[in-house]
């Protein structure tokens, strides 16, 4: 997902840095004039307008734009902060932290349209746009945690007794400005800083390259098939999809397994061409690993030196220590200690899969070893064999459509929302739709969701969340602007898009992320909707997969693509039979990528060789030969692209938790639709944001602390009773 952080950058999407001090004015006169002739021009900078609580002028965008927008943007911020800093009346909550958050407003229009285009709508063009902007507001970030008579003011607040007499969001407001500013370094030294905002800069650019290059790689590197018989074992509907793959890069008459994994596991699940399975997940796991000059191995150990820099100047022991200081975990070795604890019983249940799968390929006289490119292939098998399912039945029933409807469903059930489809609002691409969310009861727009679901170039890979705006209620009764993005392969025109149950599960995961930010009830910005630390963030949209496998969700909406009738009850007593196979390949393929994530930023300032790294850390795991990290180092976006999930990957585990403990109150209650438990869910999780501490939040709802042995039961491993 995507979200905004104390300066609106998104989490994916890189630090700050500091070459905008030219543009920056200091006098409102000058401020006010380069504003005024600057919006005459540029839509960017303008003000949303017309519906809904104002719209993105998703029709108007030129890229040539989003440079002068964003110098513009930061000179209209920068001035706003000098009448905070230059106040000569003695620093309040109103004049100082409440001031700040009303400043940067122009720039968050900018930068909500710049980043859609950024992951959504790639070029050469914004490549190059991209190299000059990042680190222009890395700059600019710096430059406000920097700035010392602002920090001096904040600091004072949150010092004083008067904070006392404060509401507790006020308060929260307080510690986050606080908090954040001590983290990006308000207390250092001058030369300090100096060193902070270099290292960001650079950091800025090495994470847009990164970024770059895997998403070349996904969008130049391709397998070209002229024989259709090359394809047996897929279903036709995926056929169709790689037809018009292929139609689209001007190979008609082929078919194209796209670098992408909305592309390559499907591949690896269903075809029987097990030397094209090689070359097609060789293709995939080797994006940024190739030698050419989309290689990302060089970047990664200059990343990881910047970051060790960064955190001993920041006073900590490594980049690691210095992002779990504000998180739920608060240090590594409470990260690795729930890591280690799921790692065990996750390997011993790969090798449990591993051997029925080496079992049934010798059954079937296969002459071979179970391999990596084979782990898909031959757990379909399996679970045809154990569980009588197969998954190309199962998608038979999982229209995307219908998924879509599902998930509104589930919103109007849980949280008394409805969605209406508009046609009256821009849009950034032809197969983006939007909605209008409303409550059912009282008939008040909620906000709007932008539904942008299927692969393109120029977009990369996965699915993920954005929030265009925060829900507020400092500058007005502000309704938020969120969109799910997913990467599906889109089918011919009137023919149904058909889903994987990990697709559908990923939509309601996404989606949770979207209930996160339009349920948000709170007055500050910075405070809403997903504004929480990232090992809590994935906890709401985590908990909303589990509504997938309800009766009434299948019984609804899993319809036959071509009969239109109902799942029947003896498939959906396979699924719930077969609900926890796999879940040691699926555990092991995220924690593997987690504690690399979390040993590479542990290893300080120690020299790093990318693929030696990984090789060796994996080892020393004892990670199955059979299966590979879900995100190898060269593609590994989430902790090279941004500081985001920069060791942080754990969070998904930590957030899992959580999500199978809260819905165990779902189950010990009335079911999955218990209304009571479901609006303590709205009251405790969905509405506050983060206007209150994340553990407290969760026992608020939940009534204790979470326990690991509601996953452990979860994933149907064994649960160690000694305490």
């Amino acid at each position: 997902m995507q979200k905004t952080t104390l300066f609106s950058k998104p989490i994916q999407l890189g630090l700050i840095a500091m070459s905008l001090f030219a543009v920056a004015c200091n006098s409102k006169k000058e401020e006010k004039t380069t504003t005024n002739e600057g919006s005459a021009v540029n839509p960017l900078v303008q003000k949303w307008e017309d519906r809904y609580n104002g719209i993105p002028p998703f029709d108007k965008v030129k890229i040539e734009d989003f440079i002068p927008a964003e110098e513009l943007a930061i000179a209209e911020q920068r001035a706003e902060i000098n009448l905070i800093t230059s106040n000569k009346e003695a620093p309040t909550f109103a004049n100082t932290i409440e001031a700040m958050e009303k400043t940067g407003i122009t720039k968050k229009r900018v930068e909500a349209v710049y980043y859609v285009w950024q992951s959504s709508m790639g070029s050469t063009a914004l490549d190059s746009i991209q190299e000059i902007l990042e680190p222009r507001i890395a700059g600019f970030a710096d430059s406000i945690s920097q700035n010392t008579a602002l920090f001096k003011r904040i600091e004072t607040v949150y010092n004083s007794p008067e904070k006392e007499k404060l509401t507790p969001e006020q308060q929260r407001l307080c510690y986050k400005y606080y908090t954040n500013f001590v983290l990006a370094g308000a207390k250092l030294d001058e030369k300090s800083k100096a060193r902070v905002a270099e290292i960001n800069q650079k950091l800025a650019s090495l994470f847009t390259k990164f970024n770059q290059h895997q998403l070349a790689d996904e969008g130049d590197k391709f397998i070209e098939i002229t024989d259709v018989k090359e394809l047996d074992g897929l279903p036709e509907d995926f056929k169709s999809s790689m037809a018009d793959a292929a139609e689209k890069k001007g190979k008609k008459g082929s078919w194209i397994i796209s670098n992408t994994r909305s592309s390559i596991e499907p591949f690896l699940t269903g075809a029987t061409n097990r030397p094209l399975r090689e070359k097609a997940f060789k293709m995939f796991i080797s994006r940024g690993d190739n030698g050419d000059a989309n290689d990302n191995n060089a970047i990664i150990p200059e990343i990881l030196q910047l970051r060790a820099e960064r955190a001993k100047l920041l006073g900590y022991p490594t980049h690691a220590h210095w992002r779990l200081s504000d998180k739920m975990a608060k240090t590594p070795e409470n990260a690795m200690k729930l890591l280690e604890a799921v790692w065990a019983p996750a390997v011993e249940r790969v090798h449990e899969e591993v051997k029925d799968m080496q079992a049934l390929a010798d059954k079937e006289g296969a002459k071979i070893t179970i391999e990596p490119w084979d782990y898909r292939f031959y757990a379909e098998k399996v679970r045809k064999a154990k569980y009588d399912i197969d998954e190309n039945e199962v998608k038979q029933y999982l229209q995307l459509e219908k998924m879509r409807e599902a998930i509104f469903y589930v919103a109007g059930e849980l949280f008394d929302l409805k969605f209406d489809q508009i046609s009256d609002v821009p849009v950034f691409h032809a197969d983006v739709r939007v909605y209008k969310v409303l409550n059912k009861t009282t008939n008040k727009q909620i906000g709007l969701w932008y539904f942008d679901p299927y692969a393109r170039d120029g977009k990369r890979s996965g699915a993920w969340m954005t929030a265009y705006r925060e829900q507020e209620k400092l500058n007005g009764d502000i309704t938020t602007i969120v969109s799910n993005n997913c990467n599906f392969i889109k089918g011919k025109d009137g023919e149904p898009v058909l889903i994987s149950w990990d697709d559908a599960s990923t939509m309601f995961h996404e989606f949770g992320h979207a209930l996160h930010g339009l349920n948000s009830n709170v007055t500050y910005p910075i405070l809403s909707g997903t504004n929480t630390v990232t090992d809590y963030v994935e906890f709401p949209s985590q908990v909303m997969e589990r509504w997938l496998s309800t009766p009434e969700v299948l019984n609804k909406f899993a319809l036959h693509y071509k009969t239109g009738k109902a799942i029947p009850q003896e498939l959906i007593n396979k699924i719930n039979n077969a609900s926890k196979f796999n879940t040691g390949f699926s555990t092991v393929e995220a924690l593997s990528s987690a504690l690399v994530d979390m040993k590479l930023h542990l290893a300080g300032d120690k020299k790093i060789d990318a693929k030696s790294f990984e090789k060796e850390t994996l080892a020393a795991l004892k990670m199955p030969k059979e299966m590979v990290m879900r995100h190898r180092m060269p593609a590994f976006g989430h902790i090279f692209s941004s500081d985001g999930y920069s060791a942080g990957y754990y969070s998904y585990c930590w957030s899992d938790v959580l999500s199978a403990d809260a819905f165990a109150a779902f189950t010990e209650g009335k079911g999955a639709y218990d209304k009571e438990v479901a609006k303590r869910l709205y009251d405790n999780i969905f509405s506050v944001g983060g206007t209150i501490d994340e553990a407290t939040a969760y026992k608020n709802f939940r009534g204790h602390e979470p326990s690991i042995d509601a996953l452990m039961i979860d994933k149907g491993f064994k649960v160690n009773k000694k305490k």
